[in-house]
């Protein structure tokens, strides 16, 4: 078991994270996987404010190109995410350069921060399982 937290099952459609002790869902719990756009938005996102375009650019760079996220893609996980209050909608800095209609600006909230975080656990435990089987080239057990 994950030392701290740990994962169950809560139905066949959702998994919370609980905390051990007491083995109730913690305060923050949320239920997760978070879907893939989502986590790749808050990934490419940081701590930074960024637009739509330039959150589609930072994915493809920090990833060498591996991931790409399409405009109806991304405006679609943009709009869940702020109703989820995973990112937040900011102002546009003074210095933004765009010579059209201002750009929405969006920044990753603590809840997303938290989401995750949560995600990338999850998923260290599942890549842990591929790794044990030999799956991942450059990775040995």
């Amino acid at each position: 078991m994950m030392a701290g937290r740990a994962l169950i099952a809560r139905s066949c459609l959702t998994i919370v994270h609980t905390d051990i002790v007491g083995g109730m869902p913690s305060s923050d719990s949320r239920s997760i996987p978070l879907r893939q756009p989502m986590l790749a938005v808050l990934l490419a996102m940081g701590d930074d404010s960024m637009h739509g375009y330039a959150i589609m650019r930072a994915l493809e760079e920090k990833t060498d190109g591996r991931e790409r996220i399409l405009p109806g893609t991304l405006y679609a996980a943009i709009a869940r995410m702020v109703g989820e209050g995973l990112i937040e909608e900011r102002d546009a800095p003074r210095n933004d350069a765009s010579a059209g209609p201002s750009r929405r600006y969006y920044r990753r909230t603590s809840r997303g921060r938290a989401a995750a975080r949560d995600e990338a656990a999850r998923l260290r435990a599942l890549l842990r399982m591929a790794v044990a089987q030999d799956l991942v080239p450059g990775i040995s057990k």
